[in-house]
């Protein structure tokens, strides 16, 4: 399997992040984003959003990391990571969603802003953080992890960019819950680290 990667993206680490813990074999292949090769042939023929990451499985070509995140999981990573209960699925997808949404749209959309100066609104994104992350801290007071009781997909999913919100002037002291359950995500075994965690 190759990963088309880049470093410093949260949305590239949930993926790198989910095959060291499930103990898969990936090929990273580091795209040179500053240059825009993902927006050129061949990149651009794998995934015409020109986003990464993007996995190749054989024939399978897929973009987007949570969709990355459920097919690694169901193909590779057996029930221990993604049950065959529609209840048990439902309860890690409502966290993908989020991780897609109010996580991008919030502290993932200010570390864009602080880190790499793009033009996005810096109170649309503290406001959206300001929203998800009592949120976040209220279900973690009451669970150890997001979903199932254990470690799943959907902590892979909403670690990346609530560990590296400091980098978009979020403090994450005022959660304690959070910042333990940051610490239990880097206890796991085959727990790998990236830039800013």
């Amino acid at each position: 399997m190759k990963l088309y990667d880049l470093e410093l993206s949260g949305n590239c680490y949930k993926v790198r992040l989910f095959a060291h813990l499930a103990n898969l074999e990936l090929e990273i292949i580091s795209v040179d984003f500053l240059g825009g090769e993902h927006k050129r042939a061949p990149l651009i023929d794998l995934n015409p959003w020109g986003e990464l990451p993007i996995l190749v499985d054989g024939q399978q070509v897929l973009r987007d990391s949570q969709a990355i995140l459920l097919y690694l999981a169901g193909t590779y990573g057996g029930a221990a990571w993604w049950p065959v209960e529609p209840q048990r699925q439902a309860e890690i997808m409502q966290w993908l969603s989020t991780a897609a949404n109010e996580i991008q749209n919030g502290p993932c959309a200010a570390r864009l802003i602080d880190k790499f100066g793009y033009r996005i609104d810096k109170s649309d994104a503290l406001a959206r953080a300001e929203r998800i992350l009592p949120l976040l801290e209220a279900h973690l007071a009451k669970h150890d992890w997001l979903a199932l009781s254990r470690p799943t997909i959907a902590d892979c999913a909403v670690f990346p960019y609530v560990a590296l919100a400091p980098e978009g002037g979020i403090d994450l002291e005022p959660y304690p819950h959070i910042v333990h359950w940051i610490d239990r995500i880097k206890q796991l075994p085959g727990f790998v680290p990236m830039p800013g965690i």
